[in-house]
């Protein structure tokens, strides 16, 4: 072992070596034979510490209990002073006593734990140097031996079982060498990192043996595959047939010597790689390998350190059958499902070898929660992970650039992305089954991108973005057919059956009959939820996020847009709307709630929680990850109820403009009868406000026919409480006077307008507080109207407490005292 300076024997950066240490290692240390003297130099070294060790408990236990007798005897004498002083006045400790505290003892405890350190690092040298020179002798016995087989075999002579059995036993004696190397290393690099140079020329020597270790272990795992007839042979023809045949498995058939050979190379290439991953791992983070080692006593290695990269022997054992199936790939480029039929077979025909075979003998290496079905999936998903990368999206990529018949290309990358998601699903399933509840497992652990072929994208953004481009292309190009169909915008008879429902049943929205909403909505839902079934295929979040911002927000946000285009583009609004007009807002209100709905329904999917997570848009890390989606739709849906609402009060101002001109005649003493509409009930209607009752009764019937209940609720009450406002300031605060005469005739016109809204509540007067409570000072007696306006300026709360004494709240004294003016008596 190569010698080592005196620096590399470090302490820490706040005690230097004296010169005394210094001068000990470099006459003890010259040359790098001096190594031989360290058994007679670490017995001195063991003396010479028993020597110091007895000196110094001679020192503790006689100076040291001499000098705490004379503290003790002390002691009353100090009480006393520290009584008396006015302060605290500090013993003073004799001066033989002081050097021997401060000095003597510090001196010798360091000294002392120089001397140990010394020790240990020659202890562990001498261990390292006899580990790794038995590692080197083992690396050149197994290399001599190999050779030697190689000349036997040109001379037609094969490998003996017996000789395999001797290769075996030194390959597993060199492993245990490695094993008690790492135990050692793994020591050294979390309790004396200072010690870097002893790792590193240890880490270099074992280094050069494992590179001859691993491709001898890996050499003779392959002549062993290839003496049981491994891979065999692929029969094509089958699968071009879409026959059910089994191909013949080595592995089940195996038996007797060649069972025992294979299975201990199996266990030296699962113990090999285990030693590989453990030294990655103590080189990356000392301290924490060797606690979790010391603990498992360096026998096991974690489930999320080696499938990502899988398993040395598994890989063996798909190597060879990926070289010959690239025959097969070749010639059926032009028939993908040819191909993906081919891997599936392979994979599942093999799959009772792997489990009662290959799984035991990983169990019995204690590799802790591996999954030989696992790594076996997705060894062979990785074969046509390279076949995709390699041959088939670079052409299809090529089409979709060049442009030259894009919906031949378009078709092309659809139907392989297809074939994708069945293959995807079925591997899924072969790895899982017999495993219930691991799905969910898998997908926390990480292990989607091994297992997923969609792992594909994850080296090529660029590939996501076109397949999200042409997704997007082709749900347009599904949705555009049914934008043109009037059906697909109309409310079914079923759906306005709804409205007579029950009211404890109107507000339990649920699908879209509920909401009311056009089939066009629930074709956009359906073509959107296919699209984010496709992201959810995606190995990681941020690769989700990117496909379905790319093409399930732009798809949803064009039909937010033609939802705007067809209310302002499809007929008159304002105050000419007609019913088509109000039928075509109504569609568009029922398909913006219905969609807020379902929205939300999606956003509280953990699978749309965790994408929210980390969304570049969602820098908060508060909204969800449809938040602006949402938002905008009910933004939508609010305005065009605010349009429908504007719409019918803007007709009934039109409509009213008559009846307004007519009440002047209120302020006479005779009305005449001919301007008088009389109902069934004998109730005096203005014939002049007959027209607007009646197109307010009319839009309020179609409304509650097809909008859904949620929206109409909204909807009349905002229309009622603009109404109030509107009789209240342009009739009841008008410059008109009321007679008795009068007063009756607005009385009967406003209930007839309030019954108008008796369908949709037991008491529409709350809705029309101003005008309910108009009426009511309206018809006040002389004395009541004559009290309220005689009194003083300054009996205001009196006022208002007489009003309110007669049903009056939301009319003020200012207001009340303008109506009652107006009447005459």
């Amino acid at each position: 072992m190569a010698a080592l300076p005196p620096a590399a024997v470090s302490y820490s950066s706040s005690t230097p070596l004296t010169h005394f240490l210094l001068r000990f290692l470099d006459g003890h240390f010259a040359t790098p034979a001096d190594l031989r003297k360290l058994p007679s130099l670490s017995d001195l070294l063991d003396r010479e510490c028993r020597d110091l060790d007895l000196d110094l408990r001679t020192l503790l236990g006689d100076k040291l209990s001499s000098v705490a007798s004379a503290w003790v005897s002390r002691s009353q004498e100090t009480k006393i002073i520290l009584r008396q002083g006015d302060g605290f006045i500090p013993y003073s400790i004799p001066a033989s006593s002081r050097r021997m505290l401060e000095v003597d003892i510090p001196l010798i405890v360091k000294e002392v734990s120089c001397i140990e350190t010394i020790r240990l690092y020659a202890e562990l040298s001498l261990q390292l140097e006899a580990l790794v020179g038995e590692l080197e002798d083992t690396s050149v016995a197994i290399i001599s031996q190999a050779r030697g087989d190689f000349s036997f075999s040109n001379l037609g002579r094969a490998s003996t079982p017996i000789d395999m059995a001797e290769k075996h036993e030194k390959l597993l004696n060199a492993v245990k060498t490695v094993t008690s190397i790492e135990d050692k290393l793994g020591f050294i690099s979390s309790q004396r990192p200072q010690w870097a140079h002893l790792m590193m020329t240890v880490d270099s020597r074992v280094e050069k043996a494992l590179a001859i270790l691993k491709p001898q272990a890996l050499s003779d795992h392959r002549a062993i595959l290839a003496s049981l007839g491994w891979p065999p042979s692929l029969s094509s023809s089958n699968v071009e047939k879409e026959k059910s045949y089994e191909t013949p498995n080595p592995l089940s058939l195996m038996h007797g010597e060649k069972k025992d050979v294979y299975s201990q190379s199996f266990l030296i290439l699962c113990t090999l790689q285990q030693l590989f991953i453990q030294r990655e791992e103590r080189k990356l983070n000392p301290l924490e390998y060797y606690q979790r080692y010391k603990c498992t006593n360096c026998s096991d290695f974690s489930r999320s350190s080696h499938l990502g990269s899988g398993l040395w022997s598994v890989d063996e054992l798909v190597h060879p059958i990926a070289s010959r199936m690239e025959h097969h790939f070749h010639r059926w480029s032009n028939q993908p499902k040819f191909i993906f039929a081919l891997v599936y077979k392979i994979t599942r025909d093999f799959m009772d070898g792997v489990d009662h075979v290959l799984q035991p003998l990983v169990d019995k290496a204690r590799c802790m929660g591996s999954s030989v079905r696992e790594a076996w999936v997705a060894a062979m998903v990785k074969i046509l992970i390279d076949y995709l990368e390699k041959e088939a999206f670079p052409v299809l990529v090529e089409r979709y650039e060049i442009r030259d018949g894009i919906l031949l290309a378009d078709a092309s990358w659809l139907h392989l992305v297809d074939l994708m998601i069945t293959f995807d699903k079925r591997m899924r399933a072969l790895a899982i089954s017999g495993m219930p509840c691991v799905e969910s497992f898998l997908e926390l652990q990480g292990m989607s991108l091994s297992l997923s072929i969609f792992s594909v994208f994850v080296e090529h953004s660029d590939w996501l973005h076109i397949w999200a481009e042409i997704e997007l292309d082709d749900a347009n190009e599904k949705l555009n057919p049914e934008l043109e169909s009037q059906k697909s915008w109309s409310i079914s008879t079923h759906q306005q059956a709804l409205s007579q429902l029950e009211e404890a049943e109107l507000f339990l929205l649920s699908n879209t009959e509920d909401f009311k909403a056009p089939p066009i909505a629930d074709s956009v839902v359906k073509i959107a939820w296919n699209m984010v079934e496709r992201a959810f295929l995606l190995p990681t979040k941020m690769m989700k996020v990117q496909f379905i911002r790319s093409s399930m927000i732009v798809f949803l946000n064009n039909f937010f847009y033609i939802l705007v285009q067809r209310c302002h583009n499809g007929g008159s609004y304002g105050a000419n709307m007609d019913v088509d007009a109000m039928l075509r807002l109504a569609g568009s209100i029922n398909a913006a709630r219905y969609l807020v709905s379902v929205l939300r329904q999606w956003s509280e999917d953990f699978r749309f929680l965790e994408m929210s997570q980390c969304d570049p848009k969602n820098e908060d890390q508060t909204g969800s990850f449809l938040k602006d989606e949402t938002m905008r739709l009910i933004k939508l849906d609010t305005d065009f109820l605010e349009m429908a609402m504007s719409s019918i009060l803007l007709q009934f101002d039109d409509l009213c403009r008559d009846y307004i001109d007519y009440i002047e005649q209120w302020g006479r003493e005779q009305l005449d009868l001919q301007e008088l509409v009389v109902d069934e009930q004998s109730l005096c209607i203005s014939s002049s406000f007959v027209r607007a009752l009646d197109m307010l009764k009319d839009h309020l019937y179609v409304l509650r026919l097809n909008l859904n209940s949620m929206d109409f609720l909204d909807l009349w009450r905002s229309i009622a409480d603009g109404l109030d406002h509107f009789i209240f300031n342009s009739i009841t605060l008008s410059v008109v006077k009321f007679t008795d005469i009068g007063v009756n005739q607005y009385k009967y016109d406003m209930r007839a307008l309030i019954q108008i809204f008796s369908a949709f509540c037991s008491k529409p007067e709350s809705f029309f507080l101003r005008v309910h409570e108009s009426m009511k000072l309206l018809t006040l007696d002389k004395k009541d109207v004559a009290n309220v306006l005689n009194m003083v300026p300054e009996n205001g709360k009196r006022k208002e407490l007489f009003l309110q004494s007669k049903g009056v709240f939301h009319v003020n004294i200012d207001q009340a005292k303008t109506i009652l003016r107006k009447k005459t008596f």
